[in-house]
């Protein structure tokens, strides 16, 4: 994005915001897609290209506090936390059953155990 204009990266970025946002808000009900992850990148995306949409995200009842727990570095509750790392584990397994190659176990093992080490450290 180095040599893009200004305003293709500002509108680069809205066009990856809401695609994410979408993203974010169908992982609210489809199991298997992560809501927080898309929801961040929501705003970093909002956050660089569009003060007016980012404004929106911060203030969203459901969208606001994700990103003001994650921005103020807030803990999780450990019930909580036990509850996303088994839910993780679980998707693992499915994931690990329908995706039946080496390279798939190892992928998805390491990032597993990387995402509840860092869930981990945000416990209470």
């Amino acid at each position: 994005m180095r040599h893009l204009g200004t305003q293709t990266k500002r509108g680069l970025l809205i066009i990856i915001g809401f695609i994410s946002l979408a993203l974010g808000i169908a992982g609210v009900v489809l199991p298997l897609l992560p809501t927080t992850p898309f929801i961040l990148l929501t705003a970093t995306c909002f956050a660089k290209s569009s003060p007016r949409f980012h404004r929106w995200l911060l203030q969203h009842p459901n969208f606001g506090p994700i990103i003001n727990t994650f921005q103020n570095n807030a803990r999780l509750p450990t019930l909580t936390a036990y509850k996303v790392i088994l839910f993780i584990w679980l998707s693992l397994g499915l994931s690990m059953l329908l995706l039946d190659t080496l390279w798939a176990y190892i992928g998805l093992s390491s990032t597993v155990v990387l995402i509840t080490s860092l869930i981990l450290q945000k416990t209470k």
